[in-house]
């Protein structure tokens, strides 16, 4: 099978699964890799869920299409948190789906691999993953009739701080091209990160993600190298921020130097501070601050031509 025939039948892939989603969201996936993913390893048997909607083990990284029955255009890829242990699929990426569906925007769930599951590229799995998906979703755009000028990336907790490690070294190659897929861009138009984890130094480097991507003792270099406020630069793709000031989870400055390192580089920036809400409240939750911040994402969508 030559490259450009794995292409096609990906491709063909996203157009059955694109029929079934219009009346509802599909729960058929779309492999990423037209074979192993890169570096091998990874975990043996199927893909564990909890009661409670996460995922993990995963050995086939994946997208699920979340298609509305009249597309605007645009494209969302969404990755939930669970500190790169998890993928809080139920309580983060689902209810984000069906919000932009419902309000035109083709979005994509990404499951994606974990780097304690055995993968000999370790902590850039996740990344590799999420550049491929973008690749992959870009690639298929104009078969779908969709713009591939508007892929936005949005990320909960850990899949805020891989959205954000995507939208700030989207030049980065974290593996070697496999197809013609491989020379999209992988940067998205825009980038929304809701509770992330930022960094991954002193003093707020207590985090899940920290340990699952660098260990329990890194060293000073790593640390650097996996945050996302260390990588912005001018040129990276506009940012929304969502964040409570009462998070135990990832420490409140995380969103703050965020927007400290976008403004310094001249990057448009949206932060949003919610003065109570913790951590993992996803799209909102009913009565409390957390859940006003949709619709200022939905303004900040419209004023970025997603909406």
């Amino acid at each position: 099978m030559t490259m450009d025939r794995r292409s096609f039948l990906i491709a063909t892939t996203f157009a059955m699964l694109s029929t079934r989603a219009r009346a509802a969201a599909s729960n058929a996936s779309v492999p990423l890799w037209p074979g192993h993913p890169p570096g091998g390893g990874g975990p043996s048997g199927t893909l564990q869920k909890s009661g409670k909607g996460a995922v993990s083990n995963i050995a086939a990284p994946s997208l699920q299409v979340f298609a509305p029955g009249r597309a605007n255009g645009a494209s969302v890829l969404i990755a939930a948190g669970g500190g790169y242990k998890r993928i809080e699929l139920e309580k983060e990426a689902y209810p984000a789906a069906r919000w932009l569906a419902a309000r035109g925007v083709t979005a994509y769930v990404l499951t994606y691999r974990l780097p304690q599951e055995g993968w000999s590229n370790g902590p850039l799995a996740p990344l590799q993953d999420a550049q491929r998906a973008l690749r992959l979703i870009r690639a298929d755009a104009t078969h779908r009739g969709l713009d591939p000028s508007r892929i936005g990336a949005l990320g909960f907790s850990a899949g805020g701080h891989l959205m954000g490690l995507m939208a700030t070294r989207s030049a980065f190659a974290s593996y070697q091209a496999t197809d013609a897929i491989d020379g999209q861009s992988a940067r998205p138009d825009l980038a929304a990160l809701i509770y992330p984890v930022i960094t991954l130094e002193p003093p707020y480097d207590h985090t899940s993600t920290r340990r699952s991507l660098i260990g329990a003792q890194p060293d000073a270099k790593a640390s650097v190298e996996w945050s996302v406020e260390t990588h912005v630069r001018s040129g990276c793709p506009p940012v929304f921020l969502v964040q409570a000031k009462d998070d135990p989870i990832s420490d409140p400055a995380n969103t703050v130097m965020m927007a400290e390192a976008c403004r310094k580089a001249g990057v448009p920036v949206d932060l949003h501070r919610l003065p109570s809400g913790g951590h993992g409240f996803g799209m909102g939750k009913p009565g409390t601050p957390s859940a006003e911040w949709p619709a200022w994402w939905e303004q900040w969508l419209r004023n970025n031509r997603f909406l």
